[in-house]
Order: structure tokens, then C-alpha cells, then sequence
């Protein structure tokens, strides 16, 4: 006889089923919280930390919220965050521009006054610890059906040697054909050349003179008033400025090369400015002779400042037009000609001259100024260096002289494809620039292909890298939540605590003087792994907590009393309470950072002495390697723990 189960027994046995198949159902997400549960008290653990070192997320108070495009650190401890109008292209109609101060030690905020979009802008320190702040936005970009109006280059020409003239936004060239275009920016035309040729006759009697007259030339960004297809030329032709009259009219003109409905990109500025820690704000100084966005500046041993690359005022990248701030006079002259593509990583090394590890964030063509080597400006040679791996992925690759700067090595990390190429490379290599023949030779690979990493020296001579994207701007979710110690002794990485902040397109990293890492900003096109839900700006700050701070969290070495400048023989002395205690010293210089491009970081190992109760550090006397600014000094005893940073202005 069958067996047949009770009524009873059959909705026990449906409703275990059903548990079990519930269970079954929600296995995944119990198991990821109860693994989400775990990690969070693993990571909390003081082992961890003293091995790892933890991260700490805060929001930006009310009213101080920006989309962090630059970071810099001066010399009153406090970070300067510039966002400009933000990669926000309402916050750039509406001339809404904003700057951040941020002091970590006790995490209060100021807003400052922002004269001008820095958007994109460069940045170097200064000998007196003031931040210039040169270029930035003047239009953003329009692409593809967007382009409804034909645009281009206009050639503002002044035949006038009496008188520079003035356009403002808005003035109206008109074709021989009568179609009109507007100006998108003010532009002054400066006066024409004037020279005066003297010749003699062969009796050697002097002639009447002759006048010779070369008019000056400007650019400006121009689009046709209306929109459609009768504003496209591709031939050369004059243009008159509407609503000149009298000899203006006769000496002032346009002429246009091609005008077209093709993308047109973001167009740079010309502005300058001086961030002055001390008075916070910003004060203005003499423009550049070009616009630049996306420009690399960087300082000089002889204190003064090479502003490098950048898309001009038509949105071109510049051709080489290379220029020099002076700090004391507040101007700028030409500079040594040279190609690179925006923002390249430029680093000051032996005998004044740069080196280009081919890192750089953008644009320009894939075969030119792609090359890694060294640029002797005084002679403005370029010397190519060979062994670089994966060479047509630099693009977003991390960069540094590596500590200590007496070394002279320099380490890429990561990178991708030119544009918005789906490459990214996990390759990092080394050059040491004391050889004969210096080559790059391949280092530890990252965890895996990564653009948009920052790294950060810490005083215990070890780099910290967090963060990037395997894939541009982070498209596909691709942001690499992962960290990782790089010791240049051993040649190696280790890993460090994961973030839980994704950082790629827009993001920056950079020492703190209690020795964190703080990192800032992100600019994913989207938000998931579809692509299909647009990203936003991220206006978090996470700030790492190294081991060696967890370590001895409570006991670590400290500085007090001492001069913030060097005496003739380079030399400052510390007050400690335990100068046995103190192994080593590094000079570290303060960062200024923006899309991965830091070259402004470097730490300078300090010859020690030790007294019965202070330390005495030496400064190499070398301006190549120390070039003048202000710097922090950090105190490290035997097991890599730093003391807190004291500040001191090398002349």
C-alpha cells in the first residue's frame, strides 16, 4: 500500500521547504552583511590598524561643499581646495567660482573669494610660500550635435602703431559675404611695430628715412551668429569689425582660416594671481602672455615659475610657447620652446634641468610629445631616454621623484590610452638619473591596470598610492578601491587599508604635516556598471591614518622651538625631549596637485646632529634640489615613526 503523508505533515514539510528556499534566496546578501559586518570589525581592530593604517570620511560642512579640481597645502598647515566653476557648466554661466580653506588641525572651513575660473588652472609654490595661480576656463567645450553654430580662430589684426584697441565680448566681424560672427571673450590688440630704417647713399650721405609698420595680432574664439550651415568657410578671407569707424576701421580687422561646425573644445585664460596664505585671498598679478588650460607650472631653482602647455584661447593646445614667472617682478618672459601635452609631469632635478617621465593628463595628439626624457632649458635640448614600457599608456599615470630626492629616481605608476581609451596598465617603472645613460627598467606591477592613482611621499621615505580607475574616468564602476605602500629599498608594494571613497577623474591626494593622507574629489562619467546613470562629483574627504601613526599613536617623536629660517652655514636646530630617540630627518616640500599631476612633492634627507636636548638638521645647499619655499620638517625614530611637521622658509 502507498505511503500518503498527513495533512499535518505536508505543511511541515511546505513550510521548511519554504524557509529553506527563502534562506537560499537571501543567502547572498546575509552572507555580504555578515561579511560587511566582519570586515568593518576586522579594520577596527588595533592590529589591523598598526599594520594597515585606517581611513576616516567626513562630508564638507554646509556652505563649503565644492567639487575639489586642485589641492594645495601651504605653509599655515591649511589646504586650499579651488574648484573654479567645477567641470559645472551652470556654475560657469552663472560666473560662480569657489575656493575652500580648510584647516585639518582643528577642521573649520572659510570660503574665499574666487576672482576668476581656475577650473583646470596650474599652480606652483612660491619662495615667500605664496600659490600662483595661473590660466583657466574661458569657454567649455561643445561636441558633436551640439555644434550648431560654425566657430573657429579669429586673427585680430592692429595696423595702428598709436593705439592698442580693445574688443569686448560680443564684437561682430562680417564676412565679404556678409555673414557675421561674435566674439566670445574680451581681447585687446596691442599696437602695432613701428621701426624706423635708416640707409645711406655710396657717397655715404643718409637718406630720408623710411617708416616700417608690422601689425600686432591676437587671438580670439569667434561663432557665427546664426546657427546652420551658412556660417562654414574653409578658405582664408578679411573680416571687418562691425562698428568701427574712421582710421579704426581701416587699421582693425579679422581674418579666419576655417570655420567650422567640428567639436570645439575648452579655451584657457590668461589670468594670474598670488594666493597669499597669510592674508587669504587671492591677488592678482600680471597675466600670461598666452591662455592656458591645463597648464603644468613648475618652480625653478632660481625660484621662478616655467608655466608649460595648455589649450590657448581657441582651444588649441599650445604649440610650445613656453613662458617664466618672476616672483620679484611679478611678470612674465619668454621661455625655452618645447612641445608636451597638457599637464605633463615636469620635476626639477640635478643641474636645473626637468625630466618628463612622459606622464601627462591629456590632450594632444598620440605621436607627439609622448616621449619620456630630460629638457636642459638653458641649452633647451631634449634628451629621449629609452625603456619605458606600455609608453603609448601615460596618459593619467601617476608620477614622482621618489624619496629621497638626493636619489634621483623617478617612478611612473599606471596610466592609460590617449583620450577616452578603455586601456589601462598595471605597469610601473624606474629611472635613476645619476647614470651615465639613464633607462627606464621595469618596478612591481600595480594589483592591476590603473589610471587616475595618486601617490604621496611619507616621511618614513615610504610612497603611498590610493585610488584610480581601471577604465576612464571610471566608467563601468571601475574604480579600484585598494591602496598600497611602495618602499623604493626593497623595490616592492604592500597593501595598505582599502579606501571606501572611489577616486578617478578629478581627485587628489596629498601629506598632511601630522603626517595623514587626505584625498579629495572624483568626476565619474556614471555611476554604475551599465552606463547608464550619470556620475556625480564626488565632495567627500577621506583621510588615511599610516601604520605609523597607529603604532605609537601616543609616543612619537616631537619638535618644538625652533627658527622657521636657516642659518648661513643651512642649518636649524629643534628642541626635543628625547634627541637619542631620533634616527633621521626630511625637508618635505608642501603639495600642489590637480589630475594626478603633483610636481611640486619632493622630501630632501637632512644631515643630523644630536645635543643633549634638541637636533640639528643641515639643508643641502643645492637649488636644484632644494629650491626655495617653504618646507616641512619631520623628525622619524627607528621604527618610521614622524613627529608632527615643523615649518621653516629656505631662501
Amino acid at each position: 500500500m502507498a505511503y500518503r503523508p498527513s495533512k499535518r505533515l505536508k505543511k511541515t514539510v511546505l513550510g521548511v521547504g519554504a524557509a529553506t528556499l527563502l534562506a537560499a534566496l537571501n543567502a547572498p546578501a546575509a552572507v555580504s552583511f555578515a561579511e560587511e559586518k566582519y570586515h568593518d570589525y576586522k579594520i577596527a581592530q588595533p592590529g589591523y590598524k598598526a599594520r594597515y593604517g585606517s581611513w576616516k570620511t567626513m562630508d564638507l560642512p554646509e556652505g563649503y561643499q565644492l567639487n575639489a579640481i586642485h589641492a594645495a597645502l601651504l605653509h599655515t598647515g591649511k589646504v586650499l581646495l579651488v574648484a573654479g566653476s567645477g567641470n559645472n557648466q551652470a556654475q560657469f554661466d552663472a560666473g560662480t567660482f569657489s575656493t575652500t580653506l580648510w584647516d585639518p588641525k582643528d577642521n573649520s572651513f572659510k570660503t574665499i573669494e574666487t576672482p576668476e575660473d581656475f577650473f583646470c588652472a596650474g599652480h606652483s609654490q612660491l619662495p615667500d610660500g605664496r600659490l600662483l595661480v595661473a590660466g583657466g576656463t574661458a569657454r567649455y567645450e561643445v561636441l558633436g550635435d551640439d555644434v550648431t553654430r560654425a566657430g573657429g580662430a579669429m586673427r585680430v589684426k592692429n595696423e595702428s602703431p598709436d593705439a592698442p584697441v580693445t574688443l569686448k565680448k560680443g564684437t561682430r566681424f562680417r564676412s565679404p559675404t556678409g555673414v557675421e560672427y561674435v566674439t566670445r571673450a574680451d581681447v585687446t590688440v596691442p599696437k602695432a611695430k613701428r621701426e624706423f630704417e635708416i640707409s645711406y647713399s655710396k657717397s655715404g650721405a643718409m637718406k630720408p628715412w623710411k617708416t616700417k609698420v608690422t601689425a600686432s595680432e591676437v587671438q580670439v574664439f569667434v561663432e557665427a551668429v546664426k546657427e546652420g550651415p551658412g556660417g562654414l568657410t574653409t578658405q582664408a578671407a578679411q573680416y571687418e569689425v562691425v562698428g568701427l569707424k574712421g582710421k579704426d576701421a581701416d587699421n582693425v580687422y579679422g581674418i579666419a582660416q576655417k570655420l567650422t561646425t567640428e567639436d570645439q573644445d575648452f579655451q584657457g585664460i590668461k589670468a594670474a594671481y598670488e594666493f597669499d596664505p597669510k592674508a587669504e585671498k587671492y591677488i592678482p598679478v600680471d597675466p600670461m602672455k598666452k591662455a592656458r588650460w591645463y597648464p603644468t607650472l613648475v618652480t625653478l631653482d632660481n625660484g621662478k615659475v616655467l608655466a608649460v602647455s595648455g589649450l590657448d584661447e581657441v582651444g588649441v593646445v599650445d604649440p610650445g610657447d613656453n613662458e617664466i614667472y618672476d616672483p620679484k617682478t611679478k611678470k612674465w618672459s619668454k621661455g625655452p620652446t618645447r612641445y608636451f601635452p597638457t599637464y605633463p609631469a615636469l620635476f626639477l632635478t640635478k643641474g636645473g634641468k626637468l625630466f618628463y617621465p612622459a606622464a601627462n593628463a591629456g590632450y594632444g595628439p598620440a605621436d607627439k610629445g609622448r616621449t619620456p626624457g630630460i629638457w636642459d632649458l638653458k641649452k633647451n635640448t631634449f634628451e629621449k631616454v629609452p625603456g619605458l614600457t606600455d609608453i603609448n599608456q601615460t596618459e593619467t599615470a601617476a608620477s614622482l621623484l621618489l624619496p629621497p630626492a638626493q636619489d634621483q629616481k623617478v617612478m611612473i605608476l599606471g596610466g592609460g590610452g590617449v583620450g577616452e581609451s578603455t586601456k589601462s596598465t598595471a605597469r610601473t617603472a624606474l629611472i635613476d638619473l645619476k647614470d651615465d645613460n639613464p633607462a627606464f627598467e621595469d618596478g612591481p606591477r600595480l594589483p592591476q591596470g590603473t589610471r587616475y592613482l595618486n601617490s604621496v611621499i611619507l616621511p618614513d621615505d615610504s610612497v603611498f598610492t590610493t585610488g584610480g580607475s581601471k577604465d576612464y574616468r571610471g566608467r563601468g564602476a571601475s574604480d579600484v578601491l585598494k591602496a598600497q605602500f611602495y618602499d623604493p629599498q626593497t623595490n616592492a608594494f604592500t597593501p595598505a587599508a582599502d579606501p571606501t571613497v572611489g577616486r578617478n577623474y578629478h581627485a587628489e591626494a596629498l601629506l598632511l604635516p601630522d603626517g595623514r593622507v587626505a584625498t579629495f574629489g572624483s568626476d565619474p562619467l556614471f555611476a554604475d556598471k551599465q552606463n547608464t546613470k550619470l556620475g556625480t562629483f564626488e565632495q567627500r574627504v577621506e583621510v588615511y591614518t599610516p601604520p605609523y601613526l597607529h603604532k605609537n599613536q601616543d609616543d612619537r617623536p616631537v619638535l618644538s622651538d625652533g627658527p622657521q629660517e636657516l642659518d648661513q652655514k643651512g642649518r636649524a636646530t629643534f628642541k626635543t625631549k628625547d634627541p637619542q630617540r631620533i634616527e633621521r630627518a626630511r625637508l618635505m616640500r608642501p603639495s600642489a596637485v590637480t589630475h594626478v599631476t603633483d610636481v611640486e612633492q619632493r622630501s630632501i634627507a637632512l644631515e643630523l646632529s644630536k645635543g643633549e636636548d634638541s637636533v640639528t638638521v643641515t639643508v643641502p645647499d643645492d637649488k636644484a634640489l632644494v629650491p626655495p619655499g617653504w618646507y616641512m620638517v619631520f623628525a622619524i625614530d627607528s621604527e618610521g615613526t614622524p613627529s608632527e611637521a615643523q615649518w621653516i622658509h629656505v631662501k
